[in-house]
């Protein structure tokens, strides 16, 4: 029983509670991506966002030590690796700086004279916005596990993305109506 505790229940808590922090920002831009959907449609597009962030996540993981291998430059000094975190963090700040503008403009989501985001488009950012939050997080769940066999590591590192997106499930409604309701927090989030 002891070996199971310290094998597989420990590192699954430390990694699960690690990944739900390592989630709450997940958590914000979620809530800023849906908040342009119609309201009846934005719980679904949470929920569907937040699956499809698991399997992205879960491939993130898996696809992890061949990206961290990539170390080789394939462009001036830049590996594949960097690449992907520089193009990340790109996408990151460029939907920042749009939502702020839009919200410093005041235009409201109907005003512009065209659709709210697309329900398939809100999720398909939300899956990509969990993407560039997630490395942080997955790279240190390898960092952690690096010890372990893989035939243990594997399972609790899945285990403990899935207990995080089991928790953001349930607190992403709160976490939109708290950020819906709150704009500096929206501001302060964005920036």
């Amino acid at each position: 029983m002891d070996e199971i505790i310290t094998t597989w229940l420990v590192p699954l808590i430390a990694l699960a509670s690690l990944e739900i922090v390592l989630g709450i920002d997940n958590l914000v831009f979620l809530a800023i991506v849906t908040a342009r959907l119609p309201p009846e449609q934005r719980p679904a597009a949470r929920r569907y966002g937040i699956a499809l962030a698991c399997i992205t996540r879960i491939a993130l993981l898996l696809s992890l030590s061949w990206l961290s291998g990539m170390k080789n430059p394939v462009l001036w000094q830049f590996s594949v690796r960097d690449l992907v975190l520089i193009l990340g963090g790109l996408f990151l700040v460029v939907k920042a700086i749009m939502e702020i503008r839009n919200e410093l403009a005041g235009v409201s989501e109907q005003a512009e004279g065209k659709a709210a985001a697309s329900y398939w488009s809100a999720i398909f950012q939300i899956a990509l916005i969990d993407i560039v939050f997630s490395l942080d997080s997955v790279i240190t769940a390898v960092g952690m596990m690096s010890n372990t066999p893989q035939h243990i590591a594997l399972p609790v590192m899945i285990g403990a993305i899935m207990s995080a997106v089991a928790v953001m499930l349930l607190a992403s409604n709160f976490v939109s109506r708290f950020i819906e309701e709150n704009p500096t927090i929206k501001m302060l989030a964005l920036a």
